[in-house]
């Protein structure tokens, strides 16, 4: 049988990095927390964290990690049930989500305030490309995720939420130099190109669609949401950018289509544990909601 707390403490010590943050984290010493995670190890017989910085679970370790988050969710809301009403209400329960930069900057917070104040609910919101996002279920660290994958991960559900839309953006002044025929193909090899981070492949996507053949032009490399959608504006470089941003951008004479009309539709889909949580059908619900407006 696996140990409870020791399942605790083993999310623990992923979660905030170190041995010793997970004991300052639990208010217990780090000779406990060492001792735990020794014994969880002994009763499994496989080694569950890499001792780096931050820590890390193994492949071994990734299942029991998502059993703790899945174990310490269901234990709160069974007591929470049990017990009777108090005037404080339920103590504050945080919740990891993973979800990509462009829905964070549109509509995915949106989601998140829609949740009844009563579930006392903190997020712990992660950020990747779309693509990578549902890693972090894999490995147990994230209890949902806006992705792009569709293939259900072991042990969630999954269910398409829509489709986020990209149009090929510039600054007026970077598009009159660099695309004064439009995205052609010699002018998509050469003018700088916006991303995300190495993980964004959006724009390579939509160059691919014009040329039909893979190109290598300069990139500048800008994570983060609001600072993408700046550089574009101020003339970097090209750039996909959520469809509602660009509308405004374009009304407003800052920037142009390159793409004359050509646009990249992504479709997003959100996973989560397969378990039955009052927790996860609110926030299900919520995201489902928020999508369904905002998502095509």
């Amino acid at each position: 049988m696996l140990d409870s707390t020791q399942l605790r403490t083993f999310a623990a010590v992923v979660r905030e990095g170190s041995f010793e943050a997970a004991a300052h984290a639990l208010h217990v010493t780090p000779s406990a927390v060492s001792q735990r995670m020794k014994a969880l190890e002994q009763t499994v017989g496989q080694v569950l964290v890499r001792r780096t910085k931050p820590c890390q679970a193994t492949d071994a370790g990734r299942p029991l990690l998502r059993l703790a988050g899945q174990v310490a969710l269901l234990e709160r809301e069974a007591l929470e049930a049990a017990r009777p009403p108090t005037v404080g209400g339920p103590a504050p329960s945080r919740v990891t989500i993973v979800a990509n930069g462009d829905s964070l900057g549109t509509w995915f917070v949106g989601a998140l305030a829609r949740l009844p104040a009563e579930l006392a609910l903190l997020f712990d919101v992660r950020r990747d490309d779309e693509d990578h996002t549902a890693e972090l279920i894999r490995d147990g660290t994230a209890m949902a995720a806006v992705t792009a994958q569709r293939e259900a991960v072991q042990g969630c559900r999954v269910e398409r939420l829509g489709a986020m839309r990209y149009v090929a953006l510039a600054g007026t002044g970077f598009a009159a130099r660099h695309f004064p025929d439009g995205a052609t193909e010699a002018a998509l090899a050469t003018a700088p190109m916006m991303a995300f981070d190495r993980k964004d492949q959006l724009q390579h996507r939509f160059a691919r669609t014009v040329t039909r053949r893979r190109i290598a032009p300069p990139v500048h490399y800008v994570p983060s949401f609001d600072g993408f959608n700046e550089a574009v504006r101020l003339g970097l470089g090209w750039g996909m950018v959520p469809e509602r941003i660009a509308r405004a951008d374009i009304a407003a004479g800052r920037c142009v289509d390159i793409g004359a009309g050509r646009h990249l539709d992504r479709p997003l889909y959100w996973q989560h544990w397969r378990v039955d949580s009052a927790t996860l059908d609110a926030l299900t619900a919520a995201v489902r909601a928020v999508a369904g407006t905002e998502l095509r």
